[in-house]
């Protein structure tokens, strides 16, 4: 066959042309041509990228081992723009005839060699005459390209003279990965590579279902994207036995933030397939009205649904994770550990809910729009007007009956959870209560030993009162300094019948070989003005036979002192509470209860002393654990009765859906 000029043009000026690519990226060029190889029917696709030793981009050749390109027909593909043969076809990504033309955002000239049945051809266009093709058919086979030449039929474009350079290869390849993934995931047997590396599917999650529907068999997989494909949205897309798209729609779930899926549902089915409107020669069970259709889209889309749950489900973590890395949530300064807990724990489960109803209401807030909104609904949850929260949820999300009735189950459930919750903690702070009195009242005499009641104390120091629910781990310099300015306090390890209560028989050896107990540690903290500065805590537990007197209370004094002038410590920002913990104050003692009454109007319950940087406490066991019980006691009986209040609600509810169903 000789040779045969197929030169032509475009049916488009050039500036008609290149106006259509002025918002694609450079890159974006290669990725059409890729797509023409695989809408060939290509089952590969190779891209060979060529730099200088510059490292800029020379050359770029993509092969690929479809049908060819059908140059007998040269003007219904090279001589259209906006309009092509492929166009009607659902499984072509070319339905509009102009990506072979991107080229030029990339570089001056394209030549296309094919092969098909008919032999071989060459296709060439430069840039600066875009709508001009230059053709020649009946070629020899000795000029196409090497790497083509093997083939049945196929392609081979290469591009030369560039005007920008293409990413990196591996960059490249992640970009096709986004571009083209969903296809390939679709299609197994279908290969991309760049320079010899094979380009895979962008990371993904599949859920395959089979169903059966009026005895046809359907298997219905969805593809969640862990990352935003580059163009293509949610489909729903209906295969034939052969693979080949019959239909194709948008999927419901386009609109969920960071929720990418593609959807396929493929059955011999759909080789009958006739589209929307059945008529007299159609079967109207192979239409978009049809039973069978319906069914299998609802079991398709109820499926989407549970895989988008339990991706919220995980996404909400993640978010909840940073929110907390982040300091989105309060820092609950100033209250006690279990309470803050609580408040956290109640807060996170609002917000998770409302991820729940909407997730784009929080995603699109900057960070101190979060801190914001978060925080006021943290005040708001526990504030007389919490009903007032669900409200203006209600008021706001645009939720249906349904959703807003589950929504508002969710608040109170969340609500209920955390009651029940600290009840828990609450009950176990009593028991922690009773078997310290146990040990005060009966075994006091018998105390020998005490690891095991300094690990009691160092898990509890909540005993304390709640702002030294964590007080940290044990500094070792800090613990060291405190114990050595302790030791100069004078007589403070000596024992003499001072020591103890006239009204107590006590044996003085047996007390000699019980010890002391001794808590220090040093952390960061907030004062009363909001200051930043250095909380230094000292807890010194006298042993349970000895009742604390004036001398105990000297020697805190002193200790005070000694702290105070220590270089060390003479820092503005540096502030102690010494705390002294006795079974009891002895009964002939007058000055104790004194510096009681002194500073009982202050609010620091056992506050003997207070000179603005030290604070100095006098405990009493007794005293101590009756005002714990009462105050948990107190707290107890009322999430009791809100926690029953709760309950009776949802009791109620349950029996009325439940007498509804009967009638």
């Amino acid at each position: 066959m000789s040779e045969q000029d197929i030169s032509g043009t475009t049916e488009i000026n050039d500036e008609g042309i290149k106006k259509h690519f002025d918002r694609i990226e450079p890159w974006e060029a290669i990725s059409e041509l890729v797509w023409n190889g695989f809408d060939a029917g290509a089952t590969n696709v190779r891209i060979s990228v060529e730099q200088n030793e510059m490292h800029a981009t020379e050359k770029v050749s993509i092969l690929d081992d479809g049908e060819g390109i059908d140059y007998q027909r040269i003007k219904d593909n090279f001589g259209r723009f906006n309009d092509s043969a492929k166009k009607g076809d659902l499984s072509q990504h070319g339905r509009h005839g102009r990506g072979r033309l991107a080229f030029y955002r990339l570089c001056h000239r394209a030549i296309w060699h094919t092969k098909n049945s008919h032999g071989c051809a060459s296709i060439t266009i430069s840039s600066s005459n875009i709508k001009k093709y230059d053709g020649k058919a009946g070629i020899s086979p000795d000029t196409i390209p090497p790497d083509l030449k093997p083939l049945p039929t196929g392609t081979s474009v290469v591009l030369e003279s560039f005007s920008d350079n293409l990413p990196e290869n591996g960059r490249l390849r992640d970009m096709l990965s986004k571009e083209l993934g969903w296809y390939l995931a679709l299609n197994p047997k279908k290969t991309l590579h760049v320079n010899s590396v094979r380009v895979n599917s962008p990371a993904n999650t599949v859920t395959d279902e089979r169903v059966t529907v009026s005895e046809y068999d359907f298997l219905i997989s969805i593809i969640r994207w862990h990352e935003k494909p580059n163009s293509e949205k949610s489909y729903v897309y209906l295969l034939n036995s052969e693979g080949r798209i019959a239909h194709k729609r948008l999927s419901t779930f386009n609109q969920k933030p960071n929720f990418y899926t593609s959807i396929y549902i493929k059955s011999n089915w759909a080789n009958s397939f006739k589209g929307e409107v059945a008529d007299l020669v159609t079967d109207p069970e192979c239409t978009l009205g049809s039973d069978v259709w319906k069914k299998v889209s609802q079991c398709a889309s109820n499926l989407a649904q549970k895989v988008y749950q339990d991706f919220l489900r995980e996404f909400i973590d993640r978010e909840l994770d940073s929110y907390e890395d982040g300091g989105i949530f309060p820092p609950y300064h100033g209250v006690s550990k279990p309470y803050a807990e609580w408040r956290l724990g109640y807060t996170k489960k609002i917000v998770r809910t409302l991820y729940a109803a909407d997730p784009s209401i929080l995603q699109s807030l900057n960070k101190k729009q979060k801190k914001i909104v978060v925080r006021l609904i943290d005040r708001l949850a526990i504030s007389n007007e919490n009903d007032a929260l669900f409200e203006i949820i209600s008021g706001v999300l645009d939720l249906n009956p349904d959703s807003l009735e589950r929504l508002g189950e969710q608040l109170k459930n969340t609500q209920l959870d955390h009651i029940i919750s600290t009840i828990e903690t609450i009950q176990q702070r009593m028991s922690t209560v009773g078997m310290l009195r146990g040990i005060m009242d009966k075994h006091f005499k018998k105390v020998l030993e005490t690891p095991d009641l300094q690990k009691v104390i160092e898990a509890n120091t909540w005993l304390f009162g709640h702002q030294y629910e964590t007080i940290g781990a044990e500094e070792d310099t800090f613990t060291k300094i405190a114990k050595e300015l302790r030791a100069k306090v004078k007589g403070i390890d000596g024992l003499d019948l001072d020591d103890f209560d006239p009204s107590e028989s006590v044996e003085v050896a047996g007390v000699q070989r019980q010890t002391d107990l001794f808590l220090a540690r040093k952390r960061p903290h907030i004062d009363d003005t909001g200051r930043k500065i250095f909380k230094c805590t000292i807890i010194e537990i006298k042993r349970p036979s000895i009742s604390l007197n004036v001398k105990h209370l000297r020697q805190l004094d002193d200790y005070a002192a000694i702290i105070s002038k220590h270089p060390a410590y003479s820092s503005e920002s540096i502030h102690f509470d010494l705390i002294l913990v006795g079974r009891k104050i002895s009964s002939d003692d007058i000055e104790i209860p004194s510096r009681l009454n002194s500073h009982r109007g202050k609010g620091h319950p056992g506050l003997v002393s207070d000179d603005g940087k030290v604070k100095r406490y006098v405990l009493n066991w007794y005293t101590l654990l009756d005002d714990l019980e009462l105050a948990q006691q107190y707290l107890l009986e009322k999430l009791q009765i809100k926690r029953d209040s709760f309950e009776a609600e949802s009791k109620d509810t349950l029996l009325d859906a439940l007498q509804a169903e009967t009638v």
